[in-house]
């Protein structure tokens, strides 16, 4: 837990970075309350709004809390339209959010460097995705449309001692809002560019003194961006609907209880990707339009793409006495996924994946909360039941085209114990202490077979496939891993005045162990031995140093942090190709997961905003970041040099403004606000080592024209994303050696778009 003098060396150029920008800052504006804002609170002194999170699930303000958090408000959100939780990526230090390649709704995740990329089973995000503080333990279907929510926070760093499951990188919170008092009803509609269509309708009414009821029915529909030159379908398209049911009651006043369900369908067109090689065999040149496609599978074990998730909660809060609250959280979660993947993009059976992902889940949390006068704090004990299971072909052309079948079932039963507590040593001096105990156990069975031709296995429904070679049969129990590990947390808090709080934190993080699903023991001649063992955990530690101020009353205030993580045993899955039959050309794959060993993360964050007059208000962010791998084993060598952090640009921006007019329309009293916002994002790399599927820096460009009645009723607007059009690259295939006509294709981030929207609360 100590800071050692080569560490601190490494955090100096970070420490002075941060200082730097705060200085700046006072002078200047960056970025945090009105990006930052969650559930504002009047200060009736200054006139100024105060931010209110729950980032250790009691309320605080913002510039209280010693936590690197950000939060965004149901009305911040609603202002600019945006549309789900990718699109705050723009706005937040050291974070990527992202659809995963070839995915409309499956999440790629990373803070401060940490995330996961693969969303095969097996595979735990590194960044833990919350709804309602129930914890989604895989990426599919993650990538929630927003509606009916009070507010999202962002928190950044290991969060063990105060979450259900242990997260090593941060946690993403989607809150929704609970039911009114009084029948509220809203609905909330948008069209724009590429024939988009959308339609938000929330009703909920009290039945009775004690119970209310209530639900949300979202329709989210757009062409595509591209064409399917070969179906003449759509590419980049959206056919999303969501519905959300939900019953509160409070039988005294002491108590609350929620039961709630949710449900989501995406009907959207396989999204596929833009080649960047000319086809190998064939010529195929490269398209003009990096939304268009050639590709020609549509179905996996005969059914369209489809993803279908849902999950059903209960939530019982108990006030004990003024001091202790007691919580229970009860959830159980469901989605499966029919996938028809054309890695090589062509109209020819060259490198095709149908694939089928199925994911369940129960998870039970109890905590029990105190708030005293010098004491508060949280301590919970936590279990989850997970399995996550996929089976998908390999289809690759050649002299000789092959089907391989891969089979994955990964069972994880999870339990943990957590406690953290701050106690106020004097009104300026705070300590906090926390720790959590985790015990993760995984079984595994995993399967891959080698079947001849390119009409698919007797799994994904070819039954007269004639078997060629086992190269996998790791079943009947042989797989199984039990991790253990205790992170402590440990920070200290100095108020040195009303508006100037420092903090310094040490934490740690763990992520347990497991096995690749797509094992290939005997293509890549792993001993079954290590087979056997599969992955190991990771963990982290976390150094942050951190200052929160407000100047000029409140109404310009900035929040910074510094910090220094030191990452062992880095789990890092792929797919690589490999020579089965020693003839100098690839004709399979493998997937590798590797524990890297070692690297060491340090950077620097800034968020602020100024309030210049009470309509006009300009904020920012800038993040920095230095990841470097120090030990990176690959066949007995250490190619750490060779090796970089992937979704991890060393530099992030973001600056906006707001800008209301008072403007009455129809006799109505209420503003026009001007938004307008630029993001920059530094060179990213998609995976440790370089190819063309890696993103150089670019700037992103938003600008919204929103009227606000002054009661809130109604709310018009018209908004622009991505104004420069910039086509930038946000994943990829790169198998450039198999198959007839070798696969490099790349995904992209929405183009240019134009939207109008309008709400209306009766």
């Amino acid at each position: 837990m100590r800071l050692t003098k080569n560490k601190m060396k490494l955090l100096n150029p970070a420490i002075q970075s941060a200082v730097a920008l705060l200085v700046l800052s006072t002078g200047n504006t960056a970025y945090a309350q009105e990006a930052t804002g969650a559930p504002p609170v009047a200060n009736a002194e200054e006139g100024v709004n105060k931010v209110v999170v729950t980032a250790r699930r009691r309320e605080e303000t913002l510039q209280d809390v010693p936590v690197s958090v950000t939060a965004f408000s149901a009305d911040q959100l609603s202002k600019v339209a945006t549309p789900d939780i990718t699109a705050l990526a723009t706005a937040l230090p050291n974070t990527t959010l992202k659809a995963s390649r070839a995915t409309n709704s499956t999440l790629t995740a990373f803070i401060r460097g940490v995330g996961q990329a693969d969303p095969l089973a097996g595979f735990e995000s590194g960044v833990g995705i919350y709804i309602d503080d129930i914890y989604l333990a895989r990426p599919q279907a993650a990538v929630a449309d927003i509606y009916d929510v009070e507010r999202i926070e962002v928190l950044r760093g290991p969060q063990g001692t105060l979450y259900g499951r242990n997260t090593i990188g941060g946690a993403v919170k989607y809150v929704t809002r609970k039911l009114a008092p009084q029948t509220d009803a809203r609905l909330r509609a948008t069209v724009g560019q590429y024939g988009q269509k959308e339609i938000v309708a929330t009703v909920s009414t009290p039945v009775s003194d004690t119970a209310r009821i209530g639900g949300t029915f979202a329709r989210f529909k757009r062409d595509g961006f591209g064409k399917n030159l070969t179906t003449g379908g759509e590419n980049y398209d959206k056919d999303v609907t969501a519905a959300r049911l939900s019953a509160e009651f409070t039988p005294t006043q002491d108590l609350f209880i929620r039961i709630a369900g949710d449900v989501t369908q995406d009907d959207s067109s396989p999204k596929n990707g833009h080649r960047l090689i000319v086809g190998r065999t064939s010529g195929a040149p490269i398209l003009s339009n990096v939304f268009d496609t050639r590709a020609n599978l549509m179905k996996a074990i005969g059914k369209d793409q489809e993803v279908k998730a849902h999950g059903v909660s209960a939530t019982v809060e108990y006030t004990l006495n003024d001091a202790w609250t007691f919580k229970s959280i009860t959830a159980s979660r469901k989605d499966k996924s029919y996938a028809p993947i054309d890695f090589d993009s062509l109209a020819v059976v060259d490198m095709e994946v149908p694939a089928l992902y199925t994911n369940e889940q129960f998870s039970q949390e109890f905590n029990l909360t105190y708030t005293g006068d010098r004491l508060a704090g949280v301590a919970g004990i936590y279990y989850i039941d997970a399995n996550a299971f996929n089976k998908f072909d390999t289809i690759l052309g050649g002299a000789v085209p092959t089907s391989t079948f891969t089979s994955g079932d990964i069972d994880t039963k999870a339990w943990a114990v957590y406690a953290d507590g701050s106690y106020n040593v004097t009104d300026a001096f705070s300590v906090s202490l926390g720790g959590r105990y985790t015990v993760d156990e995984r079984d595994a069975e995993v399967l891959r077979q080698i079947y001849l031709g390119d009409k698919g296995s007797p799994g994904l429904g070819n039954a007269g496939a004639i078997l060629f070679r086992t190269d996998t049969d790791l079943r009947g129990g042989v797989l199984h891993r039990k991790d253990k590990k205790f992170t402590p947390r440990v920070a200290l808090s100095y108020k040195m005045n009303a508006d100037h709080n420092v903090y310094a934190s040490y934490s740690e993080g763990f992520k347990g162990g497991g096995f690749d699903p797509r094992l290939n023991v005997v293509g890549t001649r792993i001993p079954l031995a290590t087979a056997r063992a599969g992955y190991a955990p990771e963990t982290i530690e976390t150094y942050e140093l951190g200052l929160k101020s407000a100047f000029n009353g409140g109404r310009i205030t900035t929040n910074a942090a510094v910090f220094y993580s030191d990452y062992q045993d880095v789990q890092i899955p792929g797919s690589v190709a490999i020579d089965t039959n020693g003839d100098g050309r690839d004709d399979s794959f493998a997937g590798v997961t590797t524990n890297a060993g070692k690297a060491k993360i340090k950077g620097a964050e800034l968020e602020a905003i100024a309030n210049i007059t009470p309509n006009f208000m300009i904020a920012g962010m800038y993040s920095y970041i230095d990841a470097e791998y120090k030990e990176y084993i690959s066949a007995g060598v250490n190619v750490a040099a060779q090796r970089t952090f992937q979704n991890t640009p060393k530099n992030s921006a973001n600056l906006r403004f707001n800008y209301d007019i008072p403007m009455p329309i129809a006799g109505r009293t209420g503003k026009l606000s001007l938004i307008g916002s630029a993001s920059y994002k530094g060179a990213t790399a998609q995976f440790e080592t370089a190819s063309l599927l890696d993103q150089e820096s670019y700037k992103l460009y938003d600008a919204s024209i929103v009227w606000t009645r002054t009661d809130g009723k109604i709310r018009a607007g018209i908004h622009g994303k991505n104004l420069s059009d910039k086509h930038y690259k946000t994943g990829g295939y790169l198998f450039p050696t198999l198959g007839n006509e070798g696969t490099l294709t790349a995904f992209y981030g929405n183009p240019r778009q134009w939207s109008a929207t309008l709400e209306y609360r009766f």
